[in-house]
C-alpha cells in the first residue's frame, strides 16, 4: 500500500470520526465567565429597614437597569424617596397574595444552585463559540408579578421565579383565566428557566432583528434556537423549542406537511405580519394548522433547516449568524 493510499483512508477516518461526532458537545473546561447572581427576593424578604435602604443604593448602581426595570414596570414603584421605597417593599411582601406566591417561590427554589450551574454551563458553552461575544454580569432571580420569564438588558438577566412554579400550584392555578389562559399556565414549567434565561440573552444580544418576510423571520428564529442548544447541548431536543415531548413529536411528523403548507400558500417569501405572528409566536397551537399542532411551528421548522445547513457544511456558529437566511433556505431539502 502507498502513502498516498494511507493519508486517503486516514483522511477519510478522521471525517467518518468528525462526522459521528455531535459537533456542539465542546470541552468548556478551560471556559471561565464572571457572572453573578443577585436574589432580589431574598433581600427584600430577609433585609430589616437599615439594611433595605442600604441594599437598595447598591443595587441601584450595581444593576441599575433591570433593578429600575424591577421597580418600575413589575412592582410599580418607580423612582421615589428612601421612606416611601421602605413603605412599599413593605407593603408588597405583607401583602396575603404576595406573600403566598412568596412562600411557594421560597419551597419551590429553596436551592438555586443546580439552577445557577446549569446556567454558567449554558453561558460557558455560548463564550466557547463566541470568545468576545457578549456575556451577562449578573443573573437576577426576582418575582415579576407574571410580567416576564426572562427580560434582559445590557448587562443583566431578570428572571422571573413566579412563572416557573408550575401549572399544578395552587397560586398559579388561582391566576385569572384571562389573560392567564391554560396554555400559559401550562408553560410555566421549572424545566425551562435556563433554557429561557440563555435563549433571550442570545435574541437580545447574538442574533439580529430585522424587517423582513416570513423565510427571513423563519431561519433567524432558526439561527437563535440553533445557538440555544449549542449552549445546551445535552438539554432534552423538546425543551430546547419549549414543546412537551407528545408536541416535539408531532412536529417532527409534520415537517414535511408543514413545508409543502407554506409552499403550496406562496407563504415563504411574503411579508406579512399576520402569517409571522400565527406561525412564529406563542399561542395555543399553530394559526392556521390542525388544533392538534404547537405553536411556533415557524420557528421549529427554522431550526430544522439551520440544523440541515450545519450538518452539510464545516462552519462555526461565528460564521452561521452572518449567513444570508436564503443561501441556508437553498440547501434545505426534506423528503415526504
Amino acid at each position: 500500500m502507498t502513502l498516498k493510499n494511507i493519508l486517503i483512508i486516514v483522511l477519510n477516518y478522521s471525517l467518518l470520526i468528525s462526522c459521528s461526532t455531535d459537533r456542539l458537545e465542546v470541552n468548556i473546561s478551560k471556559i471561565s465567565i464572571k457572572t453573578k447572581f443577585v436574589n432580589l427576593d431574598s433581600i427584600f424578604v430577609n433585609s430589616d429597614k437599615i439594611n433595605l435602604i442600604k441594599n437598595h443604593h447598591y443595587l441601584q448602581n450595581s444593576i441599575s437597569d433591570i433593578y429600575s426595570y424591577e421597580l418600575g414596570h413589575c412592582l410599580q414603584i418607580g423612582q421615589i424617596s428612601d421612606t416611601a421605597f421602605s413603605n412599599s417593599i413593605s407593603q408588597f411582601i405583607n401583602d396575603r397574595a404576595i406573600s403566598k406566591i412568596e412562600n411557594r417561590v421560597k419551597i419551590k427554589f429553596s436551592d438555586l444552585e443546580s439552577h445557577k450551574e446549569e446556567i454558567r454551563k449554558g453561558l460557558k458553552h455560548l463564550k466557547y463559540h463566541f470568545p468576545k461575544g457578549k456575556i451577562p454580569e449578573n443573573i437576577v432571580f426576582m418575582n415579576s408579578l407574571f410580567q416576564s420569564n426572562a427580560f434582559c438588558t445590557e448587562k443583566e438577566i431578570g428572571i422571573g421565579l413566579e412563572r416557573y412554579l408550575g401549572n399544578k400550584v395552587d397560586v398559579i392555578k388561582e391566576l385569572p383565566s384571562e389573560p392567564f389562559y391554560d396554555w400559559i399556565k401550562e408553560s410555566m414549567n421549572s424545566d425551562y428557566l435556563e433554557r429561557d434565561a440563555i435563549c433571550s440573552w442570545i435574541i437580545t444580544h447574538y442574533i439580529e432583528e430585522k424587517e423582513g418576510n416570513l423565510a427571513e423571520n423563519i431561519i433567524r428564529w432558526g439561527k437563535i434556537i440553533y445557538l440555544t442548544e449549542a449552549s445546551f447541548p445535552k438539554m432534552e431536543k423538546n425543551q430546547i423549542i419549549r414543546y412537551s415531548k407528545e408536541e416535539y413529536e408531532w412536529a417532527n411528523k409534520n415537517e414535511f406537511a408543514f413545508w409543502k403548507y407554506l409552499i403550496d400558500e406562496k407563504m415563504l417569501f411574503k411579508n406579512n405580519e399576520v402569517d409571522k405572528v400565527n406561525l412564529l409566536n406563542e399561542a395555543p397551537f399553530t394559526i392556521g394548522l390542525p388544533d392538534k399542532s404547537p405553536d411556533r411551528l415557524g420557528q421549529f421548522l427554522g431550526w430544522k433547516i439551520v440544523q440541515k445547513y450545519m450538518s452539510q457544511n464545516n462552519i462555526s456558529l461565528k460564521e452561521l449568524i452572518k449567513i444570508p437566511y436564503n443561501t441556508i433556505l437553498q440547501e434545505y431539502e426534506i423528503e415526504n
